[in-house]
């Protein structure tokens, strides 16, 4: 029988006096104390059938501080005990900082700063430190509120720093690279399960790992964040060379790839910062680039190599060291008595580009040929030259689209050969100005292969960020988000406030207010790409998935 009249309206009645669906982005179960999100506002969905909405951060390391012997990094992303035991300081930087050593040997001075975190943070988190925590939970929260939608989270190991550095955490596994990243995988899948954990229940929270393209469409559908496990370390599976002489073999290889696959990794670097048996590195500059040419010679036994570039593409140059520089080096990193760095000032007076003389290793084919039959993401930057000549040519052949370039160590010029294999590339977090004059760069090939763009933040990766910018314009709060749907304020997390022209992006939660200062110094049309960077790393990565 049909429903009455008086009954349909009734019904009617009844559902539109309910009260409104519960919201879901605000977790029932925060801690007490925590950070403030200062967003409000629902996060925006995105229709699978249509191109994905929001920002990709390309390169971003979260498990860092349990990476290098747990103890090069203070402070976590999370703990079960709450903020105060999460964002605290290491030991021995205590009672001032005395002891920060690594502050040392990458930001000069004497390292001194108070050490306490939770709740003054009156020395830090900063964007010239590379020793404190940048990627709290909740500050990554605030930056999903704001419009992010995929996190490359790349687990990060390298054994030479982990065994130079004097203070070690004995429940991280020592320096051997593959068990550092087993324990970091480990501690970022316990910190997705913290966090459902607040939000309500296992699969309710919003930072949620995937392991295909496809999955991360139906997890952005639903308004949150698609987290992407990488890798990148020095010496994967154990593959170092020592003068020269590879020290893995195919079957580590394979069983290594294996492996990370198991763990969720989809996309990889085979060579970082040191010459392996698989690769030759792009060179860093200045005295870290020095740091790390020491480095190098404690892995392999030899310092970098270089030649003179027969191409278009370049490797970064070696700047010169002066020879007091050089001692303090041998000295702080423990050379063997009476070793001699490189002098390479004649080719820097020359002015004429060197590139490594080492390029992609027969093993390093091996390798890259196995990451394609598994279909994971091959990761260009960080790699010489020679080396990425060689890969873009493997997977031309191989009509492989699955190629990253995260954070701009990549030659630029590479950039048209990469859009044309179905590639993604992100540009590091520059200061605005440099990442809008970089963004403008290679804007005419994005348009041509109509691909949105991304940006690497690397925090907690031992680089650098944008510096206060308080010169007109400046970002203005509140502000609203790119998609219009929800209003942006401080973040405030203890008793500290962060303001970008005062701080400059001193940690994740201010990503957004980053962002936004691109868009006040001129930006629009690049922010109007970033929004498009999700949409194109997973079209990357499904070609990859759908590769034959």
């Amino acid at each position: 029988m049909a429903p009455s009249v008086i009954t349909i309206v009734v019904l009617f009645l009844t559902f539109s006096s309910a009260a409104p669906a519960e919201s879901w982005w605000d977790p029932p179960s925060r801690p007490t104390p925590d950070s403030f999100i200062n967003v409000t506002g629902s996060p925006f969905l995105s229709n699978q059938a249509s191109p994905i909405k929001g920002f990709i951060d390309a390169h971003n390391h979260p498990t860092s501080s349990w990476a290098f012997g747990g103890r090069l990094l203070c402070g976590h992303p999370f703990s079960p005990l709450g903020i105060s035991a999460a964002l605290k300081d290491c030991p021995e930087h205590y009672p001032n900082g005395s002891l920060a050593l690594f502050d040392f040997l990458t930001k000069g001075g004497d390292g001194i700063h108070d050490p306490v975190g939770w709740p003054t943070f009156s020395s830090w988190p900063s964007h010239d430190s590379q020793t404190h925590q940048q990627n709290y939970y909740a500050w990554i929260e605030r930056s999903w509120r704001a419009g992010l939608r995929v996190m490359v989270a790349d687990l990060v190991a390298n054994g030479v720093i982990c065994s130079i550095y004097p203070f070690k955490d004995p429940a991280v596994g020592g320096c051997n690279e593959m068990a550092s990243i087993r324990y970091q995988a480990s501690k970022i899948y316990a910190m997705e399960a913290y966090i459902d954990g607040i939000f309500g229940g296992t699969g309710k929270g919003f930072f949620r790992i995937v392991k295909s393209a496809a999955q991360a469409k139906e997890i952005i559908a639903q308004g949150k964040l698609s987290v992407v496990l990488g890798v990148e370390m020095s010496e994967p599976f154990g593959c170092k060379q020592f003068l020269d002489i590879p020290q893995c073999s195919t079957s580590q290889i394979d069983k290594g790839l294996d492996e990370l696959y198991g763990l969720g990794v989809r996309s990889m670097f085979l060579c970082h910062k040191f010459d392996n048996a698989l690769c030759g590195v792009r060179f860093d500059e200045g005295t870290t680039g020095a740091a790390i040419n020491a480095g190098q010679f404690l892995s392999t036994g030899t310092f970098w190599t270089t030649e003179k570039c027969t191409g278009a593409q370049a490797d970064n140059p070696i700047s010169p060291v002066s020879a007091q520089q050089k001692q303090e080096l041998v000295a702080k990193l423990g050379l063997p008595k009476g070793v001699k760095m490189p002098d390479y000032t004649k080719a820097a007076v020359e002015g004429s580009p060197q590139c490594n003389v080492r390029g992609l290793t027969t093993l390093g084919e091996y390798a890259l040929r196995g990451m394609i039959k598994r279909k994971m993401m091959v990761e260009i930057d960080h790699m010489s030259v020679k080396a990425t000549g060689r890969v873009l040519d493997i997977l031309q052949a191989e009509k492989y689209p699955g190629v990253i370039s995260s954070h701009s160590w990549m030659d630029l010029d590479w950039t048209g050969r990469l859009y044309q294999l179905g590639g993604f590339i992100a540009q590091y977090m520059h200061g605005s100005e440099d990442f809008i004059a970089e963004a403008a760069r290679t804007a005419e090939l994005r348009r041509q292969h109509d691909v949105g763009y991304g940006f690497g933040t690397d925090m907690n990766g031992l680089g650098s960020w944008p510096a206060p910018r308080n010169s007109s314009p400046v970002v203005t709060y509140p502000f609203t988000s790119f998609d219009g749907g929800s209003t942006i304020n401080r973040v405030t997390t203890g008793q500290r406030t962060w303001d970008f022209p005062t701080d400059g992006a001193a940690h994740y939660g201010l990503v957004p207010d980053w962002i936004e200062d691109i868009r006040v110094v001129g930006g629009q049309s690049v922010v109007d790409e970033l929004f498009r960077g999700a949409d194109s790393y997973l079209k990357t990565w499904g070609a990859s998935e759908n590769h034959t």
